[in-house]
Order: C-alpha cells, then sequence, then structure tokens
C-alpha cells in the first residue's frame, strides 16, 4: 500500500508541474512521452514488442502527431500518416511468415489511434487561453473521478457484478455512483472555479454541464473495460510497472483515451460555457 501511495504522490506532482508548464514546450514533450509508452505497453501486451520497425514507426508517428500541433510540421503529418501505414503494410508483407494480418491491424490501430486520442488533450487546453487548462483538468477528473466513485460505491452498495467475466470487481452499483459522483464533481468543481477562483465572468450551462460529466464516466467505464478485456485476451495482470503499485500508463490512462475526445466534443460543439 506505501509503494501504490508514493507512487501515486510521485504522479500527481509531476502532473502538477506539467500543468504549470503547460504554455511551454513541457506540455506536448509530456504527452508525447505518455504517447509512446502506451504504443509500447499495446504492443507488448499483444506480443508485437519484437517487430521492431513497426513498432519504432509508431512511436515515431505517434510523438509526430503530438508535437506537430499547432506549429508548421501539422501540414505535413497527413503525409506522414501515409508513409507510416504505408512502412506497416510492406512490413507485413516483407515478414508475412511472422506477422499475422490480425497483428497488423492492431498495430495500425494502435499507431493511429492513440496518439488521436491523446492529442485531445492538448486541443481542450488550446479551447481557451484562460480557462483551457481548467477545462483539462475537468475533463480527466471526468476519466478518474468515475472510476474512484465507482469503487466506494461499489465498496458500500455493491452486491450486482456489472461485467464479472471482464472485470468482476465491477459492481451495477458503483457503476451508477461512478456516473453521480463525477456529474457532481463536474458541477461543484465549476461552481469554485467560476464563483471564488476566476479573475472574470464566466456563465455555465450546469445542467448541460453534469449531463457532460455523466456520459463522461460512462464512456470512461467502456474505455475501462475495453482495456481490461484486452488484458485479460493476452493474459496479463498490468500492462507495465512504470507506476509501482498501479501498473503501466495504459493502467492509468485507459479511461483517458475515452474520456478527453468525449469531452472535448462536449466544449466544442455545446454552450457549456459562455
Amino acid at each position: 500500500m506505501s509503494v501504490r501511495i508514493i507512487s501515486a504522490a510521485v504522479g500527481i506532482a509531476i502532473a502538477i508541474a506539467v500543468f504549470f508548464l503547460h504554455n511551454t514546450i513541457v506540455f506536448p514533450l509530456a504527452v508525447s512521452f505518455l504517447v509512446a509508452i502506451m504504443i509500447f505497453e499495446l504492443f507488448r501486451a499483444s506480443k508485437c514488442e519484437n517487430f521492431y520497425v513497426q513498432l519504432s514507426v509508431a512511436v515515431a508517428y505517434g510523438v509526430l502527431k503530438i508535437m506537430s500541433y499547432g506549429n508548421f510540421i501539422e501540414e505535413f503529418m497527413f503525409p506522414a500518416s501515409l508513409l507510416a501505414v504505408f512502412i506497416m503494410f510492406f512490413m507485413f508483407i516483407k515478414n508475412h511468415k511472422e506477422t499475422t494480418y490480425q497483428q497488423t491491424a492492431f498495430m495500425l490501430a494502435v499507431m493511429m489511434l492513440i496518439p488521436e486520442s491523446m492529442l485531445t488533450i492538448l486541443k481542450t487546453e488550446a479551447l481557451d487561453d484562460k480557462h483551457g487548462i481548467v477545462f483539462l483538468i475537468l475533463g480527466l477528473c471526468g476519466a478518474w473521478i468515475a472510476d474512484s466513485g465507482a469503487y466506494f460505491a461499489g465498496t458500500f452498495f455493491g452486491k450486482h457484478k456489472l461485467c464479472p467475466e471482464i472485470s468482476p470487481k465491477k459492481t451495477v452499483e458503483g457503476f451508477i455512483g461512478g456516473i453521480v459522483s463525477t456529474a457532481l464533481v463536474f458541477v461543484l468543481f465549476n461552481a469554485v472555479y467560476v464563483n471564488f477562483i476566476s479573475s472574470e465572468k464566466l456563465e455555465v450551462n450546469y445542467i448541460l454541464l453534469a449531463f457532460a460529466g455523466a456520459v463522461c464516466a460512462v464512456i470512461g467505464t467502456v474505455g475501462d473495460l475495453s482495456a481490461s478485456m484486452i488484458k485479460r485476451q493476452c493474459g496479463i495482470k498490468d500492462y507495465g510497472n512504470i507506476m509501482p503499485g498501479h501498473g503501466g500508463m495504459m493502467d492509468r490512462f485507459d479511461s483517458v483515451l475515452f474520456v478527453m475526445p468525449t469531452f472535448y466534443a462536449f466544449l466544442s460543439f455545446m454552450d457549456i460555457y459562455k
């Protein structure tokens, strides 16, 4: 337990430092690091880590995708993506005796989807010069608060298993508790920020915000169960041990991969803030 607490404390300290430096190159570098580790963990889970060319291409593309956001390199990402896909299929043909089409499809999906999803972290922060970092923190809360709320609700009230074959500890009561707790946190967090922290007036549609929180909790659960299903089918307990007591980056950010794009869509297409 002490190892888990210390690991979490170190992770939180690093996150706070990155948030303070969100206007510097440290921010995209940190997200790029996460993307690279998550791609590697998924390749390793699917026993594709020995396909060194494909792994290198996937990691390079993922890092370039993040680092190119908002600068001139972004204009070259479409041809870069075509080149990356071409190399993947070329290696599939070249090593057809060692590589299956299922592995190639999985590697392609990981290469494209992980950086695209994590890019919404940068996009959310960039939505507003003053409030963007707050939106980002709220989105991350949508991923992690639901998990904590579900844990406590499930511990005290859990009786009915949600998906016993995938995640035996998850309960229907915990799932509902995660939805309610996330909606409440979204509303309370914004109420405190708008009334006591923000230096300028910011109108919030709290009904829509609570709905966004509830949806993020549901989507986050889908992300968590999807990552658990991959682990179960790959026969592993954790994706890695980069965070002692917590597992790998995929273990910590599986919900984020689903929640951040969802929350970014809410902020982009609905009038939550005015």
